[in-house]
């Protein structure tokens, strides 16, 4: 199940308190236009970076906001792993099961194996509106960071906190 029921069956089961809306799919913050601006106003809204090591047997999901760039250089020093590099289409649906533009911390629930570590932007921590799409770029969803580090720990991923 790789798309929203998992993530809304979680948010009712663990009790978070969330607010939805659906849209036209967005792959990425240029595909916004101007009269869709209103769906952020106010949010921090989630980038998301599916990365694998050089060996290829490590892979990160990477959370910041849009408003940022992620070296991946400077990324790789900080987490203490070999140089980074995108993972290809094919990892992102083994591990994560979703497709390229729907990629968020929600993605964790679909990985069954708690293999994907979990990379989040220190500056988010203690964020009261976080905007991020429920497994498919046809909705996004309104809630409180702390919320997404709590579905991620008790999903079981191992967590790095890291400035951006």
């Amino acid at each position: 199940m790789s798309g929203q029921p998992i993530v809304y069956e979680t948010l009712e089961k663990m009790g978070i308190s969330y607010r939805k809306t659906e849209h036209r799919a967005i792959f990425s913050r240029d595909d916004v236009t101007p009269e869709e601006e209103y769906l952020w106003q106010g949010y921090k809204v989630s980038k998301n970076l599916f990365l694998r090591n050089a060996k290829g047997d490590k892979h990160y999901l990477v959370v910041t906001t849009v408003d940022k760039k992620a070296d991946l250089k400077e990324l790789a020093k900080k987490i203490g792993s070999t140089r980074l590099s995108f993972s290809s289409e094919q990892r992102l649906d083994k591990y994560l099961k979703v497709k390229p533009g729907s990629v968020s911390s929600f993605a964790v629930l679909n990985d069954e194996g708690r293999e994907v570590i979990v990379v989040f932007d220190r500056a988010l921590v203690g964020e009261k509106h976080f905007a991020l799409h429920p497994n498919e770029n046809t909705a996004t969803v309104y809630i409180d960071f702390s919320d997404v580090e709590r579905i991620v720990r008790e999903h079981g991923n191992e967590i790095i906190y890291t400035d951006m």
